[in-house]
């Protein structure tokens, strides 16, 4: 536990076992998280901005993952002699995409935890009662609020931030981040997912990058 992948893997699982505790022993910190973003009726993200805000946190992570596939793609194939990642790295960010935002998150556990929405509950004017994160008893049946899958996505980008040269990697690891909580506030801002959604959405995409990192990148060649 003296690397610096095991000490971020160990922080990263300490922050994801808070979150969780924290929210379930107080739920009622999503609905406080919630309220300001809901005024006299409407969510105040869903306006044209938003919109196109939310386009671009649905497509920027997905075009990464395709501009890394096909700069390997280029150099592997057709004599592209200008940067592009090797076999090991372009396998690192698909995986990283497909396995959290795409199987993980939006496949297992969005259409079976059926916790609903914002906009589905009681308290912002929808049909269904609030249900707390750790509860998948809820009315929504499929697509629902738990966890973040936008939020997933976004923060997905730790991953090829961290293939960063160094002098690069800790700013672009920033960023990523930075992107990851702006698409997350979006979603909340539409009303779309609760807090807990969005940091436990996002720290499984991270935590997931980390051991896809230990099986992938910090390994010898073979």
């Amino acid at each position: 536990m003296n690397s610096p992948l095991a000490r971020r893997f160990a922080l990263t699982i300490a922050l994801t076992a808070s979150v969780m505790a924290l929210f379930a022993a107080r739920p009622e910190l999503d609905l406080s998280a919630a309220a300001p973003f809901f005024d006299h009726g409407r969510w105040i993200g869903d306006v044209p901005l938003g919109r196109l805000a939310r386009k671009i946190g649905i497509w920027l992570p997905i075009l990464v993952a395709v501009a890394f596939l096909a700069l390997y793609l280029a150099k592997r194939f057709f004599g592209w002699r200008g940067p592009a990642p090797d076999g090991r790295k372009t396998a690192y960010v698909a995986l990283a995409l497909i396995l959290g935002p795409g199987l993980l998150v939006n496949v297992v556990l969005k259409d079976h935890w059926h916790r609903p929405r914002p906009y589905q509950t009681a308290q912002f004017g929808g049909p269904d009662a609030f249900r707390p994160w750790e509860l998948h008893d809820g009315a929504c049946a499929t697509n629902c609020s738990f966890p973040s899958g936008e939020a997933s996505g976004a923060f997905f980008l730790v991953a090829p931030a961290s293939l960063a040269p160094p002098p690069w990697q800790a700013p672009a690891v920033a960023a990523a981040i930075a992107f990851g909580a702006a698409v997350g506030l979006l979603r909340m801002a539409f009303g779309g997912h609760y807090l807990s959604d969005v940091l436990l959405g996002g720290l499984s995409s991270i935590l997931l990058a980390q051991v896809l990192w230990a099986f992938l990148i910090d390994r010898p060649k073979s």
